[in-house]
C-alpha cells in the first residue's frame, strides 16, 4: 500500500513524500523578475512546512515579454547566482524545486507588455487583441529562450524544469485548436499543434542530459468550445513521454472555460480533486509519473488517489497560500481538511490569504 509520505525517486532526483506545490504566480520578484529577499523568505517558509516539492511561480524565458512586475524571470545569466541562494535554502529542508519556465504569450498583462506573442491573430478575437501572430523566426526565437532558461537553471541548482503549457499562456495556445488556427506545420493536426512543445522538450533534453527531470504542466481538457479535448491531451503526452518527459502535471482551462470549470474552481465536498478523473486515465497509457492538482483538501481522501489510480503524486496550491506548514499539520497526525475555503481571494500583486492578512 503507498502512502502519501512515501520517499520517491524521479531519475536521480530523490523526493521525501508526494506532495508537491503547484506553482503560482507569487508576486515577490522585482521588477525586472529577479529575486529579493522577501522571494527567498516565501520559498523557505514553504520548503520549512513539509512539501516535498516545489514548483516555483511562472518564470518567463525571455526579455522580449516585458512581464508584470514581479512575476519571476531567468532570461539572462545573471539570474543564476541570485536562484543559487534561492535553491540553496529550499534545499536546506530536504525539499526539491523545480523552476517552471514559462512565456506568456497573449495573457501577458503587463502594462507596456513588449511582444505580444500568439500561434494565430484572430480578428475581433478579446483575448489575443494586440497579439501577434508568430512567425517561424519568433518560434525559433521562443525555443532557443526555453532551452537558454532550462540550462540556466540547472547551473542555479533547480532540481528541474517544468514546461507551463497549460492555462491559456503561450504553449497551451498552441495546443488549442480555437487559438492555433495555422496552417503550417505547427497547426492543424493535434501532432502538429503540439510540434512547438515536443522541441522544446527535446531540445532541452538535448542540452541538459539524460539525468535532469523534466517535467510538463498541461490542461485535460480547455473546458471550452474548440478546445483542447482529453482524448488529444492523453495524446500529446504520450508523445512528450517518447521525447524525454519525466512527469506530467495534469491541469485543466483557460479564461474562456464555462463556469466552474477553469483552472480556478469552488470547492466542494463533492468536487474536490476535480481532475482526477482525467489525471487517472492519462496515467494508464504512461509510464512516467503523473501529478493530480486541483481542489484537494483531505489527506484521507488523497491516500485513495494514490492506491486506486495510477497517480504518483499530488499537487496543491491555494491550501499552501492559507496554510504554508500544512503537509507538516498532517504528518504530525492533525488530518483535518486543509483550512483553505477556495474564495481565490488571495490572488494579487502579491499573492496571499486574506485570512493570513487579517492575524498580522
Amino acid at each position: 500500500m503507498k502512502t502519501l509520505f512515501d520517499e520517491t525517486q524521479l531519475l536521480e532526483l530523490k523526493i521525501k513524500n508526494r506532495f508537491v506545490r503547484s506553482a503560482t504566480h507569487d508576486g515577490r520578484a522585482d521588477g525586472l523578475g529577479h529575486v529579493t529577499q522577501k522571494l527567498i523568505d516565501h520559498y523557505e517558509e514553504l520548503a520549512k512546512g513539509g512539501i516535498g516539492t516545489i514548483i516555483t511561480g511562472l518564470t518567463n524565458v525571455t526579455d522580449l515579454e516585458k512581464i508584470v512586475p514581479t512575476q519571476m524571470a531567468i532570461y539572462d545569466d545573471s539570474f543564476i547566482p541570485e536562484y543559487k541562494k534561492l535553491t540553496d535554502v529550499v534545499h536546506k529542508y530536504n525539499a526539491n524545486i523545480i523552476v517552471q519556465l514559462v512565456c506568456n504569450g497573449a495573457q501577458n498583462r503587463s502594462k507596456n507588455p513588449g511582444v505580444l506573442w500568439a500561434p494565430s491573430a484572430i480578428e475581433g478575437e478579446p483575448t489575443v487583441a494586440g497579439a501577434t501572430e508568430m512567425t517561424k523566426a519568433d518560434i525559433q526565437l521562443m525555443k532557443d529562450a526555453f532551452v537558454n532558461g532550462a540550462i540556466r537553471a540547472k547551473k542555479a541548482g533547480f532540481d528541474g524544469v517544468q514546461l507551463h503549457a497549460a492555462h491559456g499562456y503561450l504553449l497551451s495556445r498552441f495546443l488549442t485548436p480555437y487559438f492555433n488556427r495555422r496552417t503550417d506545420e505547427y497547426g492543424g493536426s493535434t501532432g502538429n499543434r503540439a510540434r512547438i512543445v515536443l522541441e522544446i522538450c527535446s531540445s532541452i533534453r538535448e542540452a541538459v542530459g539524460p539525468d535532469y527531470p523534466i517535467l510538463a504542466k498541461i490542461n485535460c481538457s480547455d473546458f471550452m468550445d474548440q478546445g483542447l479535448t482529453p482524448d488529444e491531451c492523453k495524446y500529446i503526452c504520450i508523445l512528450l513521454e517518447g521525447v524525454g518527459l519525466n512527469a506530467i502535471e495534469i491541469s485543466g482551462g483557460t479564461a474562456l472555460s464555462r463556469a466552474n470549470e477553469g483552472v480556478i474552481r469552488k470547492v466542494t465536498t463533492n468536487t474536490e480533486s476535480y481532475f482526477k478523473k482525467y489525471a487517472s486515465e492519462i496515467a494508464e497509457a504512461l509510464n512516467i509519473p503523473v501529478i493530480c492538482v486541483g481542489g484537494h483538501r483531505e489527506i484521507n481522501r488523497l491516500e485513495d488517489v494514490v492506491n486506486q489510480t495510477k497517480i504518483e503524486y499530488i499537487s496543491l496550491c491555494r491550501p499552501f497560500i492559507r496554510e504554508p506548514g500544512l503537509i507538516n499539520r498532517w504528518s504530525d497526525g492533525d488530518t483535518a481538511p486543509a483550512k483553505c475555503i477556495s474564495c481565490s481571494k488571495c490572488f494579487g500583486t502579491e499573492t496571499q490569504c486574506i485570512f493570513n492578512k487579517q492575524a498580522q
